[in-house]
């Protein structure tokens, strides 16, 4: 694993699932491969779009296993490793590591509710140390909308402080702008992702990583334009396009959208599964979004590949 800094368009990867619940980890590779192809810089497995609080621990530990023996990149990888228990985390981010991944991305522990900002760096602190290996890279995930458990802009300065590289970026879904350019300047040039993609010209600018999202399952192909062309007079087209995606995929059901849409583009039907309690959308609802997609315009070459 290499220690450069990760930037560009990563898919927050969407899990295939048998019809028992398992993790399909021949089709979840090769949904990675795919994701790859088609404009993405790099992956973000066992995140909230992969469905990862749905899956058992050793079956997370077998995903990151089967990532780590495949021919996939493994340096560009970041693997969700939060979990509320400190040992499991130690465990997956540890897994991780062998795996060669080049980052970890943590939810706080979220069960508790209202912990205070020395008990969340107690928790974060005490991962890292056991952990103890300078190849670890952690990326903060910051989604109170789904943990309800924020990460105060000061706890990531004060682990930046007290952890140096070994605390490298973050990813902020909350969607509040304001949040990811208050921490780009508190810790100028931080590897911060934004969970949505309506704010990646605004992260490329403020000196951000680029973004992390669930949308990029589908869009990678036109983020990759901003990405590759944010500094050009062409951006804010780019970004018009990708931000019209993340508008129609916010009024369906986010994990059914991206499956829905997954299993249109692939032809496998089994893409649409998703682990109980979260369901698929309806056939009327899978066939509104998919017009709606193909209407813009932007994705019709996209959609039309299998």
């Amino acid at each position: 694993m290499t220690n450069t800094a990760l930037r560009g368009v990563y898919a927050a990867v969407a899990t295939p699932f048998t019809k028992d619940y398992e993790p399909d980890i021949d089709r979840w590779l090769a949904h990675c491969h795919w994701l790859l192809e088609n404009g993405c810089n790099g992956l973000a497995p066992l995140g909230t779009t992969s469905e990862a609080n749905s899956i058992s621990l050793e079956k997370r530990l077998e995903m990151i296993a089967a990532f780590g023996a495949s021919d996939l990149p493994k340096g560009t990888a970041i693997f969700g490793t939060g979990a509320c228990s400190i040992a499991e985390s130690v465990r997956l981010t540890k897994a991780s590591i062998d795996a060669n991944a080049g980052g970890q991305l943590m939810l706080p522990p979220f069960y508790y509710k209202k912990p205070s900002e020395d008990g969340l760096f107690a928790f974060f602190s005490e991962v890292i140390q056991r952990v103890g290996d300078d190849r670890m890279r952690l990326y903060l995930y910051h989604f109170p909308q789904m943990s309800a458990t924020p990460i105060p802009v000061s706890l990531t300065v004060r682990l930046k402080k007290e952890y140096g590289d070994l605390v490298a970026g973050m990813k902020d879904s909350s969607g509040v702008w304001a949040y990811t350019a208050e921490t780009l300047q508190e810790i100028p040039g931080f590897g911060a992702f934004c969970g949505n993609e309506t704010f990646l010209l605004d992260t490329l600018r403020a000196g951000g990583a680029g973004t992390i999202s669930a949308s990029t399952n589908i869009s990678s192909s036109i983020c990759q334009k901003v990405y590759a062309n944010w500094e050009t007079d062409a951006a804010e087209d780019y970004q018009a396009a990708v931000t019209a995606v993340r508008k129609v995929f916010q009024n369906f059901p986010t994990f059914a959208g991206q499956k829905a849409v997954k299993a249109h583009v692939s032809g496998d039907a089994e893409w649409e599964r998703l682990s109980p309690p979260l369901e698929p959308m309806s056939a009327a609802a899978k066939a509104d979004l998919i017009g709606q997609l193909q209407a813009l315009g932007h994705l019709s070459s996209y959609l039309k590949a299998a």
